[in-house]
């Protein structure tokens, strides 16, 4: 008895030995990785480098982005990991983080909210004052606020730079009262047309580099884009599901 308890005690003491020594050996490769990217592609400045799932690549994360690369940093690999064991896409997740840190990272100070900070629910929005389905969505902000929805706006008007979506989004924004103008301009009303300095060329820079194709377009608190207007009792049934 004696001895099996020794032996145990031994091979428990090997196996936390063990544990810095790996844990060294996988920051090392991590490390080598930084330095092979950073040899090969100075301009790429990564946020993140971390293992694979698959053995022998590692994930990186480049702004809402994520790509696979080999341990010497010579291969690129595009595309999702899919664990056919158990048919789960293991990339989308991290794609979708990805895309909520660009997000946050833009800050609410840039963004035009709509219900107060304590909602349970936030839900961000790229919005076109002249889109129909993105002002059926904001005939309906007293739904989603009443659901516990707080809606964060990011224009993204689809016309693009100096087009009349344009240059009403900035007019929003510059106006002394912002939520009277948006409210007045999604409802088709005229308003004064304004410049400041505002955030709308980074709305719209954003919008392109996390996938946004349409408007509105809804980025979930799990980093998830959603295209197209949902209803407020089925968002808030979406986003229920998000809950843990």
């Amino acid at each position: 008895m004696i001895r099996e308890f020794l032996l145990r005690a031994i091979l428990t003491l090997l196996c936390l030995l063990a544990l810095p020594l790996s844990t060294q050996a996988a920051d090392a490769a991590v490390e080598r990785v930084w330095q092979a990217l950073a040899l090969r592609v100075p301009q790429l400045k990564p946020e993140m480098v971390e293992p694979a799932p698959v053995p022998g690549l590692y994930e990186v994360t480049v702004g809402p982005r994520v790509f696979y690369v080999s341990a010497d940093g010579r291969y690129v690999i595009q595309g999702d990991v899919i664990d056919l064991a158990q048919m789960r896409n293991l990339t989308q997740p991290k794609v979708n983080q990805a895309k909520l840190r660009a997000v946050e990272a833009l800050g609410e100070e840039n963004m035009l909210s709509y219900g107060p900070g304590d909602a349970r629910h936030t839900i961000t929005v790229f919005t076109d004052i002249d889109c129909g389905y993105c002002r059926k969505l904001h005939r309906e902000m007293a739904d989603y606020n009443a659901a516990g929805i707080r809606v964060r706006y990011l224009f993204y008007p689809r016309a693009g730079v100096d087009s009349k979506s344009y240059r009403k989004a900035v007019s929003v924004w510059c106006a002394p009262d912002q939520h009277q103008a948006m409210d007045q301009a999604k409802g088709g009303e005229k308003i004064k047309e304004r410049t400041c300095d505002n955030p709308v060329d980074r709305h719209m820079r954003l919008g392109e580099q996390v996938g946004v194709s349409g408007t509105p377009a809804l980025v979930l608190a799990d980093g998830e884009v959603l295209p197209g207007y949902l209803p407020a009792a089925r968002l808030i049934e979406v986003l229920q599901e998000l809950e843990p």
